[in-house]
């Protein structure tokens, strides 16, 4: 046998006392004689002194370099004589007691488990065995446990289970014993093996016999056995074996009984131990079934109550409520199927895929825009598969779900770099022919400007030849498309509950499938004589100012200025100087904000709603309302059921006063607004047409800052859900608007609810239900040809009380998380409040949360998955206005409609000096126009040099809203295509720099019929790119083509860009396409040449982190993933050959940093945003240019620095989420085994949710994906 040599560490004095006496004993290790033994009992008690009596000593033993340990270890292996054995545990455990941490590692690296493990085995088969032996192996064993990770292993093949097991069962009176017995016993279980086997050998029975009512004594123990009872619960079987055995209800009444006596709450951790157990038993199946049945709900929602004004026994509050969420019973969504209440039959079905599966399950005989409001038995049963079958209730969803380019592949945060590419041929962008130049060529039509010789060149130049005005642009597609129907537009005429019913034939109502149009007599009022409805193409508008100048153009900071014909200088020191200069100008100034103010102020009248007003002309008998003071009521607008028809208290020819918002928005005219909503297609075929939309929406000059999240708001509302279940006799459950009942979607009521409606473009609400007397429950509509995306809302309120708090749970969401538990608030527009001069959405609601619910997803709409469950956006509002008419929405509406009348507005803005062509791209599934846009500046004459000039320009393609939810997209190309149709000199400079190829809108029917993310055709069309079908994805396909064409020619543009929104992320970022960046972080080995890119790719986005204060370079990154490889993104890259390919994402919800820090987003700061990326281009240009290498340089510095930082990001798509998860134990952990999550909320649960320290958070975990 090799013995240890005793050894000191340097600077340990040699004669040390303790370390002469581990020397003998060292010596005394090889001889083994009964002599020895006797000398070793002597030897060890007097270590055991020292050690005891002076704390140098154990220092001295425990010495980085010292073998006292090997000595102390060998030792007792080698005796088998108890006093010298109990001399040496006595030893250990002084040694292990102080700096637990260090010396029990050094004690386990040393084998001392195992030599305990063989000591413990030997110490059982004498009977009876020592007890005192029994007491301080356990006690060792119970300290060393937590720290071998083979703990449980070598516990189980050395046969101590069942040693412990057998020792307990035998002792369960003493509870000197029993304590370092049920400690080891705590650590046995952490591995599920020993918890089956334990379980098998009686040990859960064995425990309730230890867990008793409430008492005074013993509580140490009872806490110890309570732990690892419920670490022997985390395995199903045990959960089972307990279920079998009835002791759901043992746990219930144990807990009530502590509850109720531990009135001075000293005994938490008990209770929260028997907390525990039931939560792992209700992980599985049975578990649940029992705890409903032992009126579990009941008690843990009593006795949570009566917790809640005690803020230390949040941990039991938070807990219980885990419980009750896991074991409430899983419904269905009220609604007869879950696909969308629209369906468009498609000309194409693709052979495989979500929409392909829809379309097998489509009920027959039912033709293209035909309301599916019927579907069979079949499709219901086998997409609303919502039986609790599952014995484990783990999160099965990947938390990394992410916007933009499609949350949905994401894959598990858990899995390090599995959705990264790691093929390195396809990380190598090559050009691909895709489509032979002959099917291109087509395409030659859309760059006139690449050919156009400008011999006919004179000042109108550009009107006369090269514009082709939005008027005729739209007129083509809608030519077919008249509205036929009378179309409803906002005249405020029902804002009273006097309002004037509009009767219509039953012929009328039939043709428009009934949907929500006009209003109808009362069943208790006769009805008036019939009017003539209000239509579109009679509406009589007048102004009360003069028409505006037509010289107006947008500036930079939203407002107006008068055009000047004056041309910039050329570039050099002069622009560089302007560029500077607008830097700082074109970001949100204080200055600019009064100057804004004052503007209204000076198109109001103090103490007046408003004094420039339009007068509408209308058939409608307006009663006795008086202009100043009508009010809402909107959703009675087209209604032929629910209404009240009062009594006709006017005449005809009745003048309603509104906002005269064009006067502050020059890109707005209600008139034109509403000719353009007439060529809009819908599937529904939409008849009215929202206030907000109609008369726009004035940026308001006040910040609006981050909410700041409630205490234990979550909790409050969770424990309100729970109630409908505990006190279901309190629940309405009343049904007050419904699209699945086409004939009468707004339920006749008695005048004590809501009224509600979204049949109008880009609304996107399909039932409430009021559930409470102020408090409803909204369901939200799918994509049209899919079963789920469940997000973008948009509807119209009315009929509220004033100053009554109301409460609206959407419960449909699908994303595991948002920024609504982050600061983001909802969108509210007041009719009245336009009315009195501020026609503006504002942010609104408190009490606001997001959180998991108990509505199950069916497994189709989940993609496959079963389990998973909806989120619910809950927030409470107020109304501050009498017969108010409100709309809520989940980012700033931006219409197709809209969009087609900026395009309009624009050209009218454009100067001789502006090359503005508008072209129609394609046309849609739902036969709606797509614009291409091309601006650049006129040649400055016809002479050779200045149209070479013209046509050798860089090349810029933008895009943006293929996904129709993300609103801010819209809002952030708008203040791009206004600074680019401006007069400033850096505007003028920019046009001559580039040729703008622009898509404003890739998903024009999405938008339309109120989608979430897809087209008509059911499909995400950002994940076409690959192999797009003209058929199904036209947009995309033509797109695309143009690129194709434009790489035919050697003319690929210099960037692309697409821009995108986000809902779980700050601020404004970038994601991009780098070889290099990508492969950092990837185990894949790659030659140097492999990595060599140019890193002009980073070049954009930096120039924008510095002159754009939205923007952060911390959030961008430029990694390419598999999972997004058919983006359009990825696919520009690799395929097109653009090097500055990218996705450009606006928060939906506000920034986390600079100069807008703490503050929500606002259309003011999106617009700004697109002008400062034309600034950025054009300081782009400066240094491509410039050809300057010093900022190559700094790219490279940058690049560098991240290395070694990124290595471990899973995912480009918001690598790590940007939030911190919510520390409320109940947000997102409600059905998890992982009690690890539970440790946060020990002392305090719910902690504040501190603005301050997420940011603080979010920097440091978004440093690496730079």
């Amino acid at each position: 046998m090799n013995k240890p040599k005793m050894t000191t560490e340097k600077g340990v004095p040699s004669n040390s006392k303790v370390l002469m006496l581990l020397a003998q004993l060292e010596r005394i290790n090889g001889e083994a004689t009964v002599k020895d033994a006797e000398t070793a009992r002597q030897v060890t008690a007097k270590i055991l002194h020292l050690i005891q009596t002076q704390e140098k000593s154990g220092k001295e033993v425990m010495s980085k370099g010292s073998s006292g340990m090997e000595v102390i270890l060998a030792s007792l292996k080698n005796f088998w004589d108890v006093q010298t054995t109990l001399n040496i545990l006595y030893i250990l455990s002084e040694l292990l007691t102080v700096g637990r941490g260090r010396r029990v590692g050094v004690f386990v690296s040393k084998g001392g488990t195992g030599i305990l493990f063989q000591l413990l085995i030997t110490a059982s088969k004498e009977l009876p065995p020592n007890e005192e032996l029994m007491l301080q192996l356990h006690s060792l064993l119970a300290k060393a446990g937590p720290k071998d990770r083979k703990f449980g292993v070598k516990a189980r093949l050395s046969g101590a289970l069942h040693v412990t097991v057998n020792l307990l069962k035998e002792n369960l009176q003493n509870t000197k014993l029993l304590l370092p017995c049920l400690q080891v016993l705590r650590v046995y279980c952490a591995n599920s093996v020993n918890a089956i086997s334990l379980g098998k050998n009686g040990a859960v029975e064995l425990m309730f016999k230890i867990v008793v009512p409430y008492s005074k004594k013993n509580t140490s123990l009872l806490k110890v056995a309570l732990d690892a009872l419920g670490a022997l619960l985390k395995s199903k079987t045990n959960a089972h074996r307990a279920v079998d055995g009835s002791l759901v209800p043992v746990l219930l009444a144990l807990y009530l009984d502590w509850h109720r006596n531990d009135t001075r709450h000293r005994h938490m951790q008990i209770r929260k131990g028997l907390l525990v157990c039931l939560r792992n038993i209700t992980n599985i199946k049975l578990g649940r079934k029992a705890f409903i049945e032992a009126d579990g709900m009941r008690i843990l929602y009593i006795t949570s109550t009566e917790c809640l004004p005690v803020r230390t026994l949040d941990p039991l509050v938070n807990t219980s409520s885990l419980i009750m969420r896991k074991c409430f019973p899983k419904n269905r969504l009220p609604l007869p199927s879950m696909k969308s209440t629209f369906h468009y039959q498609l000309p194409h079905i693709p052979a495989a895929g979500p929409v392909a599966q829809l379309y097998s399950q489509l009920p027959g005989g039912r033709t293209s825009h035909q309301l599916s409001n019927k579907p069979s038995k079949k499709v219901d049963d086998v997409a609303d598969d919502v039986v609790d079958e599952s014995d484990d209730n783990e999160e099965t969803e990947a938390d990394t779900e992410n916007d933009t380019e499609n949350e949905e592949d994401e894959k598990d945060h858990r899995a390090v770099n599995d959705d990264i590419e790691t093929d390195l041929n396809k990380l190598h962008p090559k050009r691909s022919p895709g489509r032979p130049f002959e099917e291109l060529r087509v395409y030659e039509r859309f760059f006139l400007e690449l050919s156009e010789d400008f011999q006919v060149y004179n000042s109108e130049y550009s009107k006369s030849s090269s514009t082709v005005s939005s008027s005729s642009l739209f007129s083509s597609s809608s030519a077919s498309y008249r509205c036929t129907q009378p179309v409803i537009v906002p005249t405020a005429q029902a804002l009273s509950p006097k309002h004037v019913p509009v009767a219509r034939s039953q012929e009328e109502y039939n043709s428009t499938k009934g949907q929500h149009t006009q209003l109808s007599p009362s069943a208790s009022t006769p009805p008036p004589a019939p009017l003539t409805p209000l239509e579109l193409d009679t509406i009589h508008l007048t102004k009360d100012q003069d028409k505006k100048e037509e010289n107006r153009i947008p500036s930079t900071d939203g407002l107006t200025t008068l055009s000047s014909p004056i041309r910039p200088p050329p570039q050099g020191q002069s622009i560089e100087q302007e560029l500077a200069h607008v830097l700082e100008c074109v970001s949100l100034e204080e200055e600019l904000a009064q100057n804004a103010e004052e503007r209204i102020k000076g198109v109001r009248q103090e103490d007046s709603p408003v004094s420039a007003t339009r007068h509408i002309q209308s058939p409608l008998l307006l009663g006795g309302i008086t202009a100043c003071c009508v009010g809402g009521g909107g959703s009675n607008l087209g209604s032929d059921c629910g209404s009240e028809g009062p009594e006709d208290e006017g005449g005809e020819g009745g003048v309603l006063e509104v906002p005269d918002t064009a006067l502050l928005l020059p890109l707005h005219d209600p008139d034109l607004y509403v000719e353009m909503v007439k060529g809009t297609h819908s599937v529904p075929k939409y008849l009215e047409v929202a206030y907000p939309d109609y008369f726009g929406h004035v940026a308001p000059t006040f910040r609006e800052p981050l909410l700041e999240r409630v205490y234990g708001v979550q909790r409050s509302k969770i424990f309100q859900d729970i109630e409908r279940l505990i006190h279901p006799n309190d629940i309405l459950d009343k049904v007050v608007y419904d699209l699945d009942v086409p004939s009468c979607p707004v339920i006749e009521d008695d005048g004590e609810s809501l009224k509600f409606n979204s049949q109008f473009e880009s609304g996107n609400l399909r039932k409430a239900v009021q559930v409470r007397k102020y408090e409803y429950d909204l369901v939200l509509n799918s994509d049209i040809n899919s079963n789920h995306y469940h997000q973008w809302f948009y509807f119209e309120v009315s009929g509220m009380r004033v100053g009554t708090t109301y409460r609206f749970n959407i419960i449909n969401c699908e994303k595991s998380n948002s920024q609504f538990n982050y600061g983001m608030q909802v969108l509210m527009y007041s009719v009245q409040g336009a009315i009195s001069g501020r026609p503006c959405w504002v942010r609104t609601g408190t009490d606001i949360c997001y959180y998991k619910n108990h509505f199950a997803r069916s497994s189709i709409a989940a993609g496959g998955q079963k389990g998973k469950s909806y989120y619910t956006l809950t927030f409470s509002t107020s109304f501050s206005h009498k017969d108010d008419v409100c709309y809520f929405a989940y980012h700033y509406p931006y219409t197709y409609s809209t969009l087609k009348m900026h395009l309009s507005k624009l050209e009218a803005l454009r100067t001789p000096q502006i090359y503005l062509r508008q072209d129609v791209l394609c046309e849609t599934l739902g036969g709606n126009a797509c614009p291409l846009l091309t601006i650049t500046a006129m040649p400055e004459s016809n002479s050779t040099d200045h149209i070479c000039q013209f046509r050798n320009r860089p090349l810029i393609f933008l895009s943006a809203r293929v996904h129709p939810g993300e609103t801010n997209a819209s809002w952030v190309m708008k203040g791009t295509l206004e600074f680019l149709m401006g007069t400033s000199p850096l505007a003028a400079s920019l046009r001559e720099s580039y040729i703008f190829k622009i898509v404003p809108m890739l998903n024009p029917d999405g938008v339309v019929n109120g989608n979430h993310r897809c087209s008509l055709s059911g499909e995400d069309l950002n994940r076409q790119w690959q192999n797009p079908s003209p058929e199904l994805h036209p947009t995309i396909y033509h797109t695309k083509s143009l690129l194709q064409y434009l790489a035919h020619i050697q003319r690929a543009p210099l960037v692309f860009c697409d821009y995108h929104g986000h809902s779980r992320k700050k601020n404004v970022f970038m994601y991009g396409c780098s070889v290099k960046e990508t492969v950092w972080q990837t185990n894949i080995c790659a030659a140097s040449s492999d990595l060599h890119e140019d890193l002009g790719y980073r070049a954009l986005p930096k120039i924008l982190s510095q002159i754009a204060p939205v923007f952060s370079m911390a959030s961008c990154s430029f990694v390419v993933e598999r999972s997004k490889e058919s983006t359009a993104r990825v696919v520009v890259w690799r395929e097109i050959g653009i090097q500055r390919s990218y996705t450009m994402e606006s928060t939906l919800c506000g920034c986390d940093q600079g100069k807008y820090k703490g503050l929500q987003i606002g259309t003011r700061e999106l617009e700004e945003m697109g002008a400062q990326f034309c600034l950025g281009l054009l300081r782009l240009k400066r240094l491509t240019g410039l050809h300057n290498h010093q900022h190559l340089l700094d790219l490279e510095s940058d690049i560098t620095g991240t290395q070694s930082k990124v290595v471990i990001c899973p995912t480009t798509y918001v690598m790590e989420e940007d939030e911190p998860s919510i520390l409320e134990a109940i947000d997102y952990s409600a059905e998890s085994n992982d009690e690890d999550a539970e440790p946060e909320n020990e002392h305090g649960s719910e902690v504040h949710e501190n603005p301050d320290h997420f940011d603080q958070l979010s920097d440091s975990e978004t440093n690496h994906r730079v």
